[in-house]
């Protein structure tokens, strides 16, 4: 059970940590880039809620606990994965909103 919480877990936060990147696209757009920043933040504490669990299952299967291969934490890892670009590629779209708002800086 406790595998299963913690795969839930991967996808919950992964899954908040992605919206909140593109939310933070979209007020980069009209040109909100504080609270973009915030946005970027929030998603960076999840990343790293979601970071410390697979770290853990990381440890665990490293310790000898053997774990079965399920659709359910390949699909966990592609949220991850998805994820972090996303957060990626949102800090490039802020920086070039805000370059193409005011080129001067």
């Amino acid at each position: 059970m406790d595998m299963e919480k913690d795969i839930l877990a991967l996808i919950t936060h992964s899954g908040e940590a992605r919206s909140l990147s593109m939310e933070a696209i979209e007020c980069a757009r009209i040109g909100e880039y504080e609270k973009a920043e915030s946005y970027l933040k929030e998603a960076d504490d999840k990343l790293i809620m979601v970071h410390n669990i697979q770290t853990s299952l990381l440890h665990r299967e490293a310790s000898g606990e053997n774990f079965t291969m399920s659709i359910l934490l390949v699909h966990a890892q592609d949220h991850l994965m998805n994820a972090i670009t996303i957060n990626t590629l949102a800090r490039e779209f802020i920086n070039i909103y805000r370059k193409l708002k005011n080129p001067a800086e």
